[in-house]
């Protein structure tokens, strides 16, 4: 009974989650695709097929994978280097699939956890401010880009702000009103004053807002200022079931003589494993209950379904932190959320596509709005300002670079930031100097390389005439020769100085080996 129990709780929080998760995902998978230059369906493909397989293969609890923005411009120009036959591409989605899974059983997932907490909660920061940014178009009812765009630089040749501003000459009263009564009842849903009624445990305030935005817009219909075309989401509908089974398609296996596809195919699987071990890393810090999903376990799951998704005409996939914050954000607790929203999104393209056409953009986009404040809230940069500037620096930096860049490039400038204030932080602890009156200790830590010899000339440029100097080594497993040369030179100047330098520990010039008893 108590197992029952524990599913009946996990399911009960899954399922009004998985729903959010499908409206939230359905209109950046049509918009991802019509970015990448692929045909609308082709992104649908690749949003079941991470919801169902991806999901049903991984082990991560509330990751949600399907099409990327990221992965645009590898679509676009691999289509296009392709002959701009997205047939041929499907090819190297697939091939990038077979990668991928080489990858987990090489067990090359452990590059996940090479990246300092620092860049992956400035990660999270940027998404939630590139969320915020990108949604006010789409909340004062400016609708022509398309959505999941998170680059700096858009293809319609606006940037982020440019793109803000430019909305509020074509300000929709009809679109403000749903986002904003829509990011109220998303506010009140947070309080405890709803949290304490059970029966709102079970339906999440997302769900309430898209029915809400429908009802408001058909009463603003009604009344010759209601949203339609370009401001509702726009997924294909089937007339038959001919017609939907023809929005799949299958590679056009004569380009697999094409030795593009495979250059093209490691490029991708690269990038979309990276992507995929970036989100799925800060998918599991924002997960309340802090599990770990296996790396190398989540690339076989990546890769087997982009292998299935370019069998059947689908973009590529990798795990989406955008998609996976709404999952967490409305209350999934395990996998099977992930695997509801492909269910959803399969039932809705073959049988709900005109109901869900009426849901305007105005309410998905204060569904992001509200996700990417609780990605990007003040406390979070109060928290990294006080771990202090090893930790703020790399934060900030890559927040600022994600925004100005994207995903990939942000992510890169802020490791590269990470792993110079973790050297400098090594340079600093590789030694000590201690002082009683006239003598001073200076004991080194740690391995001593070339790379420490600034800051250790540095503290021994300070140290005093007419001291002594004891310089211990005993504690160090390794003294490079550049350090041993300074060091001699340093004794043999220091007499002129009046300073007695005492060695200990410190090896032979030419013993390689510096071991000590």
């Amino acid at each position: 009974m108590k197992a029952k129990h524990g599913l009946f709780s996990h399911l009960s929080k899954d399922v009004p989650a998985s729903i959010v998760v499908f409206l939230v995902a359905l209109p950046l998978c049509l918009g991802i695709a019509l970015a990448s230059g692929a045909p609308p369906f082709s992104g649908i493909i690749a949003g079941l097929i991470g919801g169902i397989v991806v999901a049903g293969i991984s082990k991560s609890s509330v990751s949600v994978s399907g099409p990327a923005a990221g992965l645009t411009v590898i679509v676009l120009s691999g289509v296009q280097d392709l002959g701009n036959n997205f047939q041929a591409f499907l090819l190297v989605v697939a091939a990038a699939g077979i990668f991928q899974i080489l990858f987990g059983i090489f067990r090359l997932g452990i590059i996940g956890y090479w990246f300092p907490s620092s860049v992956i909660r400035g990660m999270l920061a940027a998404i939630g401010l590139i969320l915020i940014m990108k949604q006010i178009p789409h909340g004062v009812g400016y609708d022509k880009d398309f959505e999941g765009d998170e680059s700096f630089l858009q293809p319609d040749n606006e940037n982020t702000f440019s793109e803000i501003l430019n909305a509020f000459n074509f300000i929709s009263p009809s679109a403000v009103i749903i986002c904003i009564i829509s990011m109220a009842i998303l506010i009140l849903f947070d309080t405890k004053l709803i949290k304490q009624f059970k029966v709102f445990q079970f339906i999440p305030g997302s769900l309430i807002v898209v029915v809400l935005g429908i009802v408001l817009n058909e009463f603003f219909t009604k009344q010759g200022t209601g949203l339609s075309g370009d401001h509702l989401v726009n997924l294909p509908v089937a007339g038959s079931t001919q017609e939907f089974f023809g929005f799949f398609s299958s590679p056009y296996w004569t380009a697999l003589s094409n030795y593009t596809v495979y250059v093209l195919a490691i490029k991708l699987a690269i990038v979309a494993s990276l992507e995929t071990l970036l989100s799925v890393e800060a998918a599991d810090k924002i997960d309340p209950f802090k599990r770990v999903t296996p790396t190398n376990r989540e690339l076989i799951a990546q890769g087997s379904g982009n292998l299935i998704s370019g069998l059947i005409g689908g973009l590529p996939i990798t795990a989406v932190i955008v998609r996976s914050s709404v999952n967490v954000n409305s209350g999934a607790r395990t996998k099977m959320s992930a695997i509801f929203h492909g269910t959803w999104l399969l039932i809705a393209v073959a049988l709900l596509a005109p109901f869900i056409n009426k849901i305007p953009n105005a309410s998905l986009a204060a569904i992001l709005l509200m996700t990417g404040y609780k990605l990007s809230k003040p406390t979070l940069y109060k928290e990294a300002w006080s771990r202090g500037m090893d930790h703020f620096m790399p934060f900030i930096v890559t927040i600022v670079a994600i925004l100005f860049s994207d995903l990939l490039i942000g992510i890169g400038i802020g490791m590269v930031v990470g792993i110079y204030y973790v050297a400098r932080a090594n340079f600093k602890t590789v030694h000590r100097l201690h002082q009683h009156n006239d003598n001073y200790l200076l004991r080194f830590y740690k391995d001593v390389t070339f790379m420490n010899k600034a800051a250790i000339m540095e503290t021994l440029e300070n140290i005093p005439d007419n001291v002594t100097l004891i310089i211990d080594g005993r504690k160090s497993d390794f003294i490079d020769d550049d350090i041993i040369e300074a060091l001699l030179n340093y004794q043999q100047a220091a007499e002129l100085r009046g300073i007695r330098v005492i060695l200990e520990g410190i090896p032979d010039y030419n013993d390689n080996t510096k071991s000590k008893s």
